[in-house]
């Protein structure tokens, strides 16, 4: 929302300035914008890339509300933890971001298909854009420049996806499987009911996951083997191998990036987070104390979760409560 201005902007702009793609038909459905020639008047499943978008009043208005929100964010995390704390975390995040090389988005993407971060082909450089394209990016507040110019929530994102496509460059099973789902089963197989309380991603998301595993042989689901109507999750040898790879492969990017961009850099990421975050669960870490909603918003009234997730599970349904 913050490239699509008054005068609008081409869907292919939209993406070359903000990296990624979106999901517009769910935007237009919640009334943030509106997309010219409408693409359901010409019934394409998708808008061509010269559509105009345009902010609707009440997208007009979301913009509005969430500009000062990433500030007034992380005012809060330097309340809560501590302004030195939050400030060594930004410059560390920075010193690795400002490296990368490639233009990542300031936020995760919405996954695709097998829950895969990558959003560009090896060699394919579709949403690097233009130099006027960065210029406008930086006016916008996302470009590149000093580490004050990026919101801390876009340092993280950029790290992080920086981390999940270095992952799956190596690696048949995403980032976002592999760390929500690979790590918690194993050979003596658990309930598919139990998989979303333990893992902190939702059923959906679940149920995405464990489709792309039985579909490539990782694992199989069968009859609940106490007698329950309930089925269970096992892992398959070719599982078992892939969970390895995961255990494996995440300590040695970590071990590649201390070379790449300094050890103290790494470490200080690494010490700054678990500070943050502690255990995952909700009675030991941190972050859950500020996870409590609004009362009087939609979140109070559905099931809070009780475990973070090891890597946040954006779809195109939105990000609560896996990506939140």
């Amino acid at each position: 929302m913050q490239f699509v201005g008054d005068e609008g902007v081409t869907v292919a702009d939209l993406q070359r300035l903000a990296r990624t793609e979106t999901n517009l038909a769910g935007m237009q459905r919640w009334g943030y914008i509106v997309v010219e020639p409408d693409p359901a008047e010409s019934r394409p499943k998708r808008p061509r890339p010269d559509a105009v978008v345009r902010p609707t009043p009440a997208g007009r208005k979301a913009q509005e509300v969430w500009r000062p929100l990433f500030g007034v964010v992380e005012q809060r995390g330097q309340e809560r933890f501590g302004t030195d704390e939050i400030e060594q975390l930004r410059e560390a995040l920075w010193t690795v971001a400002s490296q990368l090389d490639v233009e990542l988005p300031d936020c995760l993407p919405i996954l695709g298909y097998g829950l895969f971060s990558r959003r560009r082909r090896p060699g394919e450089d579709r949403f690097l854009g233009t130099q006027a394209d960065r210029e406008r990016r930086v006016r916008a507040g996302s470009g590149s420049g000093a580490a004050s110019h990026l919101p801390l929530a876009a340092l993280l994102s950029r790290v992080l996806l920086a981390f999940a496509i270095e992952f799956e460059r190596e690696s048949d099973v995403s980032l976002a499987i592999s760390a929500n789902v690979l790590r918690v089963l194993g050979e003596q197989g658990v309930r598919v009911r139990d998989l979303p309380l333990l893992s902190g991603v939702s059923k959906e998301a679940m149920a995405t996951a464990l489709r792309f595993l039985q579909k490539y042989g990782d694992m199989i689901i069968e009859p609940d083997p106490v007698g329950s109507r309930g089925k269970v999750v096992r892992l398959t040898p070719q599982g078992r191998e892939a969970q390895d790879t995961y255990h494996h492969l995440v300590w040695a990017i970590e071990e590649r990036w201390q070379t790449r961009f300094g050890k103290d850099t790494i470490r200080a990421i690494r010490r700054a987070l678990e500070r943050l975050v502690g255990e995952s669960t909700a009675q030991l870490s941190p972050l859950f104390k500020v996870l409590e909603p609004y009362s009087d918003g939609w979140r109070a009234s559905v099931r809070q979760t009780a475990m973070l997730p090891h890597y946040p599970m954006v779809l195109h349904r939105g990000g609560y409560p896996d990506g939140n």
